[in-house]
């Protein structure tokens, strides 16, 4: 098939390195560089750095709007069979789209989490299967018509990088499926349930806060499902100290038990070998990989080596960044 890519984050390079090798691609279109890093200096996307190198005789667009009249002409003139959007940025108007046959990948098994931010919020909600969905393009946010689905369990120990990496990979032959469906005219869409609509809201670094007061699976979730981005950190001395990795505790009825018999204030160290801490419910977070300022992530055993903190001693979380 003649096909049109649109998208910019990593998310849709697996997809997009497929689509090459299979159809043609015909032009592809990314968010335009921004500055990044320390220096500032102009970074391209992923998927436009990828296509620059690898695809270079391909047209690569990098459009500040995509409906703009001069870019809706460059595409449209092109005739494609098929344009494939994930993880673009920017919505495509109706003028644009007309008729063209589109169709988006998305992270989530709508209509449950519609948004920007769907494979956090299934780690933060303790969803126990995961997956991606193909649609096609509608006037309201991820609303289309279900084409096809693939699905995931999500493992208590993945993070958000993780849940993300797996289904970048699974991208590629959902998309395969649903084009060759197309092709061969058997392609049919489901309505999305509007009662079973959720969303997950896009994040930010605000949102990088851990509460101890909450259940340790509660912290647990937490913690994965902002891992990488934003992260969570808490302060421990007084220094800024981002949790990267941590499980649930056995043992609940024994949590939080201090030598003196009283139990353990919330959010403080109970077993400093093991990283047990203290949470809400008499549950407790056992901290397994830590990331110190001006340091590198680390095992918690490596952690303790330096820092050897002590029963006792409190992990400073709450409502907000720290």
């Amino acid at each position: 098939m003649k096909v049109v890519f649109l998208g910019s984050g990593a998310f849709g390079l697996p997809t997009l390195q497929t689509l090459a090798r299979a159809h043609q691609v015909l032009a592809i279109v990314s968010q335009p560089d921004r500055p990044a890093g320390r220096g500032g200096a102009l970074t391209p996307t992923p998927i436009s750095a990828w296509a620059a190198t690898s695809l270079p005789t391909t047209p690569l667009l990098k459009p500040l709007k995509v409906n703009d009249a001069a870019i809706v002409a460059a595409l449209r003139a092109l005739n494609a069979d098929a344009w494939v959007v994930i993880a673009f940025g920017q919505k495509l108007g109706r003028t644009l789209l007309g008729d063209t046959f589109a169709i988006n990948l998305h992270a989530s098994l709508l209509p449950r989490w519609r948004g920007a931010a769907p494979i956090n919020a299934a780690i933060l909600a303790g969803d126990p299967v995961s997956g991606n969905s193909v649609i096609t393009l509608a006037d309201k946010m991820d609303a289309g018509l279900i084409l096809d689905q693939s699905r995931r369990a999500v493992d208590p120990a993945m993070t958000a990088g993780e849940l993300h990496d797996l289904l970048a990979a699974d991208g590629p032959a959902l998309v395969q499926s649903v084009l060759a469906h197309r092709l061969a005219g058997t392609l049919a869409g489901v309505d999305q349930d509007d009662a079973a609509v959720t969303v997950a809201p896009k994040l930010s670094k605000a949102d990088g806060w851990l509460d101890f007061s909450e259940t340790a699976e509660d912290c647990r979730r937490r913690i994965h499902g902002l891992t990488p981005w934003p992260g969570v950190t808490v302060r421990f001395r007084d220094e800024p100290l981002k949790l990267l990795r941590a499980k649930v505790a056995p043992h609940p009825a024994q949590q939080g038990v201090v030598e003196s018999g009283k139990r353990a204030s919330i959010g403080t160290v109970i077993e400093p070998a093991g990283g047990l801490i203290a949470c809400g419910g008499q549950t407790q977070l056992q901290l397994l990989q830590v990331h110190p300022a001006g340091s590198k992530a680390m095992s918690w055993e490596d952690f303790t080596r330096g820092r050897r903190p002590k029963a006792g001693e409190a992990l400073v979380g709450g409502g907000r960044a720290c």
